[in-house]
């Protein structure tokens, strides 16, 4: 069928949606949901046999969908309405959500409903997560349902699909959950209420609140457990006791959270950053206690990364695992990350696995601490950019002289720009089937990358098909599977459904890595393989190249990338679709 997604961003459900249709031999085009004549003109020009809203802030104007059949995807139950669905869900710590795709008409979420599909909300899960995970799973399952009742080439059905009664029913109309309604009362609420209250606000609005005097908004939190207060000391529900990273610890009338990031109040012609509580409030937080901890550990004790062991003495596999909220990854975390790769060096495994977060495992370089510096005195966009790339070629580095032993980068979540790169710079890359990576940098201002994807890239898939590869893949700037990328060889394994049977499914894989009567070729192997890569072109020409592109690319007179990232970073509204998603214009 001809396809034309509608939606008011390009975000992951989206992208996930791009990749399953396409998948399933569709013809799909995209256009932004700009206004009401655009929306029109695109449906002229792309002659669609269905439109698809997977994520739309507005009502489809009448004159689409009067005359073409739409289907909108809203992450909630059937009867269920309005944009804050998920939010209520998180917020009443509802066990039960769904995804349902209905036809649209003149009412909000309120046409024929073609397809639905339920799920167990996760203990714990904030919003952002559960829509990241199972929101998307759903409704890439819904819509796939949904199309299958559709006759291509008909103008619409002359009746709705009879349906099986839904396991769970809708609240009808749900708004925006008032400030109120989360307003956190550090003397009272205990640490499951201010989680909640955090966590049904992740991504977007977060938690209107008041820290060090000023307003902010709060997000990223984690519960703190009693080790850590009791090295904080005393302090009276609300008070600010010690920071960690990221991230400022903050009594609540049982305990404690950690804050990771916050988002303030801009000053006149500042953005409103999404950064880390400790560089926001750094002068405010400066005399706090930094209550560092181990890379091993226990799980409870939350920090950024954290390092384990398995198996037997003679078949020890190394777990790194970092989680960077929402994968972006700044100097300071690149650093932290380097040397937990140094400190994995120097323990006697056979294997080490990266592990990404739940959500991302990576999306390379942090443009919001880089925004944050062109508001920096003495410090500026350009030069943040700088440190940031060189930090995180740093960290491809360790990664790719690590030759005595297996190294495997475990995708439980989506990857983009240098992220991916770091991904594909280990021996074994391994993702779950809702994994969507995006191995390009244009789209940010035509960037032209680094973290050695230049070295990368024909290691992976080979000299002869790397030209035209990197043209599909580094020009195409188009969402991709974990399954694309596998058929291409920048994925080497695509072995479960969902981030947790994957998990489950890599402990297995990693010993028998570890445990294999050929293990010692293997490493041979490799190091062979790096001497002669080295002998025949240093990795430092390949970083020097790259990064003397990417100089120009900050430095330089052309500032799309600068551009770019602002508008990122800010949220600025469309102006146009891309044409390389907009294939429906000429």
């Amino acid at each position: 069928m001809k396809l034309l997604l509608l939606c008011h961003a390009f975000n992951g459900l989206t992208q996930r949606l791009h990749c399953a249709l396409r998948e399933a031999g569709h013809a799909v085009t995209v256009e932004l949901d700009i206004a009401a004549a655009v929306t029109e003109e695109a449906v002229a020009l792309a002659a669609p046999d269905l439109v698809i809203a997977p994520f739309l802030k507005r009502r489809i104007p009448e004159s689409v969908w009067s005359v073409r059949p739409c289907l909108v995807v809203h992450p909630g139950p059937p009867g269920d309405r309005g944009p804050a669905a998920l939010d209520w869900a998180v917020l009443r710590g509802d066990t039960q959500g769904g995804v349902t795709v209905l036809q649209a008409n003149g009412e909000f979420d309120a046409g024929p409903v073609w397809a639905f599909r339920s799920f167990t909300i996760r203990a714990g899960a904030s919003k952002a997560s559960l829509y990241r995970h199972e929101v998307t799973q759903a409704a890439v399952e819904a819509v796939l349902e949904a199309l299958s009742r559709w006759q291509p080439g008909a103008p619409g059905p002359t009746a709705a699909p009879t349906l099986p009664p839904p396991p769970l029913r809708g609240r009808g109309w749900q708004g925006p959950v008032p400030n109120e309604q989360r307003s956190i009362d550090w003397t009272r609420d205990d640490t499951a209420t201010v989680l909640r209250k955090i966590r049904s606000a992740e991504g977007h609005p977060g938690v209107a609140d008041v820290i060090f005097g000023r307003s902010c908004r709060l997000h990223d939190a984690h519960a703190a457990t009693d080790v850590a207060l009791a090295a904080a000391g005393r302090g009276a529900p609300g008070d600010v006791l010690a920071r960690r990273g990221p991230a400022l610890l903050r009594r609540t009338a049982d305990g404690g959270v950690w804050i990771g990031h916050v988002r303030t109040e801009p000053s006149p012609g500042a953005p409103a950053l999404k950064l880390a509580a400790t560089r926001v409030f750094a002068a405010e937080c400066a005399g706090l206690p930094e209550l560092g901890v181990p890379l091993m550990r226990d799980a409870d004790e939350w920090d950024e990364l954290r390092y384990e062991e398995t198996g037997a003495p003679d078949a020890r596999i190394g777990w790194l695992a970092f989680d960077f909220h929402n994968g972006a990854m700044s100097t300071r975390q690149c650093e932290r990350l380097r040397d937990a790769l140094r400190f994995a060096r120097t323990r006697r495994t056979r294997v080490l696995v990266l592990e990404g977060g739940a959500d991302f495992f990576s999306n390379g370089i942090h443009l919001h601490d880089i925004e944050a510096a062109a508001q920096t005195p003495g410090d500026s966009a350009a030069d943040a950019s700088w440190r940031n790339i060189h930090a995180i070629d740093d960290v491809v580095l360790e990664l790719l002289t690590m030759t005595d032993r297996l190294t495997v980068a475990l995708l439980r979540g989506n990857a983009g720009a240098g992220g991916c790169w770091l991904a594909f710079a280990a021996d074994l890359v391994w993702a779950h089937d809702g994994v969507v990576l995006n191995p390009h940098y244009k789209n940010m201002g035509n960037l032209y990358g680094s973290e050695y994807w230049t070295y990368t890239l024909p290691r992976r898939v080979g000299e002869a098909r790397s030209a035209d590869i990197a043209k599909r893949v580094m020009q195409g700037r188009l969402p991709m599977s974990a399954s694309e990328c596998a058929a291409l060889g920048l994925v080497d394994a695509v072995f479960a459904e969902h981030g947790e049977a994957l998990r489950r499914r890599a402990g297995a894989e990693a010993a028998a890595l570890a445990a294999a009567c050929d293990h010692e070729a293997r490493i041979a192997a490799k190091q062979r393989q790096r001497a002669d890569d080295e002998a025949r072109r240093p990795l430092a020409a390949y970083r020097e190249q790259e990064l003397q592109q990417m100089h120009r690319n900050f430095y330089g007179f052309d500032p799309s990338y600068h551009v770019a990232r602002h508008h990122f970073v800010t949220r600025k509204p469309h102006a146009w679709t891309p044409r390389h998603l907009a294939v429906h214009r000429p």
